[in-house]
């Protein structure tokens, strides 16, 4: 039987006209007429063109809104949502222009699925783009709260539970489009970890001690931003904790990140809250000092206390008592507990009081002890210069 040739003919083209007939917009590319990628080119450069409007209305809004003093928290939410909102409007028009062509270009590619799961998945990431930006509007409006209160542990708190919402988006988003979009079984990939998912969490052992150790910080509130505290060998003021670590400016002008499992299970000493600063001090007078004169140089120790007694607490009076004989000095210790507890003012107390101290015992003839010895030679009466 005599084989028999069938010509085939693109499904645009008119039955009966030959292919140099057909109109130039009818002709194919990829199995979609020329008309048809035009549409799509139209289609996408319109969303981009309304995607840019919005996302322009938005972000002037949202600069009105910020430029009055009542509504910077809804200008922040229009600002967020402006770039987001013109990536959504993209994927629309992408999802639109795909419904025009034939997505099977090819009998071995068919992207029929492939180009809707595609348009979700950029739906998705403006939605969770948006959402990222929009933690910025909760930062404000928890930073005016934390304001109110007084403690600044809080104020450290608002950047820290930024970054972890913004990573928690991040992670939603991404599990999100791979399990519910693009149908991947998260349980058995992570199951297929295996011996690498162990070791894993074995190398994150010490993220997580730093990571509850923080949680602890912001439970007890031992300590706030700003304050003087000393742990271990480090003596300074707390700049910043964060999630990992506590960052603690050393009195020596050093910056020393410790890390927040150790500042949990170390002795934390607050000196920033301390009432007031104590100082106990010897003052020491020669040996050869009358009683009359020992008496009167704790008189004067007494009296300089009370004159001062508006920087001591209350229920704290300066003290002063005769206390021991020693070596090479009579110990007459004293005792006061300054306020307010300012470091500097301290000083300058110390330096007044020790200034009227020496200048009035000089006037008094008392004079300090220092490390002094005092030998007898004791002759042998069997030596020769006696007789002589």
């Amino acid at each position: 039987m005599p084989s028999v040739t069938t010509a085939t003919q693109p499904a645009s083209q008119p039955a009966g006209q030959s292919a140099a007939e057909v109109a130039w917009y009818a002709r194919e590319f990829l199995n979609n007429a020329l008309w048809q990628w035009a549409t799509l080119l139209g289609i996408l450069l319109a969303t981009f063109a309304l995607g840019r409007t919005i996302s322009f209305l938005l972000a002037r809004q949202g600069r009105r809104f910020i430029e009055r003093a009542h509504l910077p928290g809804l200008g922040m939410i229009f600002r967020a949502l402006a770039k987001p909102g013109s990536m959504l409007v993209f994927a629309g028009g992408l999802y639109v222009g795909g419904r025009i062509l034939n997505l099977k270009v090819h009998p071995a590619h068919d992207l029929s699925s492939f180009w809707p799961k595609l348009c979700q998945t950029i739906a998705v990431l403006a939605v969770g783009w948006a959402v990222y930006r929009l933690v910025d509007a909760l930062e404000y409006w928890l930073a005016r709260w934390t304001a109110r209160t007084r403690t600044q542990l809080d104020d450290q708190l608002v950047p820290i539970l930024r970054k972890t919402l913004r990573v928690f988006t991040i992670i939603l988003a991404l599990l999100f489009i791979a399990q519910n979009i693009w149908h991947w079984n998260i349980g058995a990939l992570l199951a297929g970890l295996g011996l690498g998912g162990l070791a894993f969490a074995l190398a994150a052992q010490d993220a997580l001690k730093n990571l509850f150790g923080s949680v602890t910080i912001f439970a007890d509130r031992p300590f706030q931003m700003g304050e003087r505290i000393k742990i271990g060998e480090f003596d300074g003021v707390v700049e910043e904790v964060g999630l990992r670590s506590t960052r603690i400016r050393t009195l020596d002008g050093h910056l020393v990140t410790v890390p927040n499992s150790t500042v949990a299970d170390s002795p934390v000493e607050n000196i920033g809250r301390r009432p007031y600063i104590r100082r106990v001090f010897d003052v020491t007078i020669t040996y050869d000092t009358p009683p009359e004169k020992v008496i009167r140089a704790v008189e004067i120790i007494r009296e300089m206390l009370d004159a001062r007694k508006d920087h001591f607490p209350k229920d704290l009076p300066g003290r002063v008592y005769f206390r021991e004989l020693e070596a090479y000095s009579l110990n007459i210790v004293v005792y006061y507990w300054f306020t307010p507890p300012d470091w500097w003012q301290y000083l300058a107390f110390t330096h007044d009081f020790n200034m009227e101290l020496l200048r009035r015992f000089n006037e008094e003839g008392i004079e300090f002890a220092f490390p002094t010895q005092t030998l007898y030679l004791r002759q042998n009466p069997d030596s020769p210069q006696r007789d002589a």
